[in-house]
């Protein structure tokens, strides 16, 4: 039996009661007319079997849903603001009781609401100044005691979409120390990943089980905090969609390599760390003229082309090269062109030959 029916049981018993005090209060009989008194006692239990949800576990789950979605540094400011913001209007309300009538009781009750949704809200829009300063201030108390109390201003978040995970290159890029946030997996893309691992497609499978498997290097080799989060989007039903409301919400970039997601991210005013576009701006710059040492191995698109690749994957096109398949030549660039992919290099055989 669920909590919802139970508590239409009870909302139906009590409306009912209502309706009927109301019949009897309202029947203009001596001896109280029954049929009067059992119609609003039948409409009374209707309208309680209807409506209760709407005044019980409704609410609570509305409430529930907006708890889960605020951050709990925020909760924790708003309500430090709310406190500080039921000091003030305590002080304020005795030198307001004492205005003569009817402001003696109507501004002490409007002061406490005023100076609780000014306080809430002062914290809520300055909390990252106010945490980062006294974050400072027990860091310079700690260095002055000569005790290990790090500067810990609020920790920064970083979230991991699916396709990152799969990929694997951020359990590197986590090991070499350029990120400076906690690397944070919203449970729902927890769930995606292993909903990937055991699908029945073969190819899917493996990409689950690998994402599966640089979670777990990512938590034993990183140098970056993990963390795993329970905050979810619940009127939002694609994974995408989630995380990118999740990230304005906590105003965090999304890390990804997904090019879908890094456009629609950053339509919404969302940052996108793209390691793909990492990646091609860490490849080695080569100028025209330069020579460099490679080896051919495949046809290229136009007449006479040979393709090779360097060591970090960029393709070096070389002309007249297709006679050189499978073998190692001397090449000067002539040229390079930037594109979605990544970086293509244009050569030619070195003095021709």
């Amino acid at each position: 039996m669920s909590i919802e029916f139970v508590l239409r049981l009870i909302g139906m018993v009590v409306f009912a009661a209502i309706g009927w005090r109301i019949g009897e209060a309202l029947s203009t009989q001596p001896d109280r007319d029954i049929r009067f008194i059992l119609v609003l006692l039948l409409a009374g239990a209707a309208l309680g079997l209807l409506i209760t949800p709407w005044l019980t576990i409704r609410p609570y789950r509305w409430f529930r849903r907006q708890i889960r979605r605020v951050p709990a540094q925020q909760l924790l400011a708003a309500t430090v603001g709310l406190i500080v913001g039921l000091i003030i209007a305590t002080l304020t309300a005795f030198p307001l009781s004492q205005l003569p009538p009817p402001f003696n009781s109507i501004l002490p009750f409007v002061s406490m609401i005023l100076f609780s949704y000014i306080g809430a809200w002062v914290m809520i829009m300055r909390e990252r100044d106010i945490f980062n300063l006294f974050g400072g201030r027990l860091a310079r108390e700690g260095a002055r005691g000569k005790t290990a109390a790090p500067d810990a201003p609020s920790e920064r978040v970083i979230l991991l979409d699916t396709s990152v995970i799969i990929d694997g290159r951020i359990a590197d890029v986590s090991r070499t120390g350029f990120l400076d946030g906690a690397l944070t997996i919203p449970r729902f893309v927890l769930n995606e990943l292993q909903h990937i691992a055991d699908s029945s497609d073969a190819l899917r499978r493996n990409r689950g089980r690998r994402g599966l498997e640089m979670l777990n290097k990512l938590q034993k080799e990183s140098v970056v905090p993990i963390r795993i989060t329970d905050m979810d989007i619940e009127d939002v039903r694609e994974v995408d969609d989630k995380l990118v409301r999740l990230a304005k919400q906590l105003r965090a970039p999304v890390l990804t390599n997904d090019f879908n997601l890094n456009k629609v991210a950053e339509l919404q005013g969302v940052r996108v760390l793209n390691v793909n576009e990492l990646a091609n701006a860490l490849r080695a710059i080569v100028l025209p003229g330069e020579n460099m040492h490679v080896r051919l191995v495949q046809e290229g698109k136009e007449l006479g082309q040979g393709v090779a690749y360097l060591d970090d994957g960029t393709m070096v096109v070389v002309e007249n090269g297709k006679k050189f398949i499978g073998s190692s030549i001397d090449v000067t660039v002539t040229r390079m062109l930037q594109t979605n992919q990544g970086r293509m290099i244009f050569a030619t055989p070195t003095n021709g030959k």
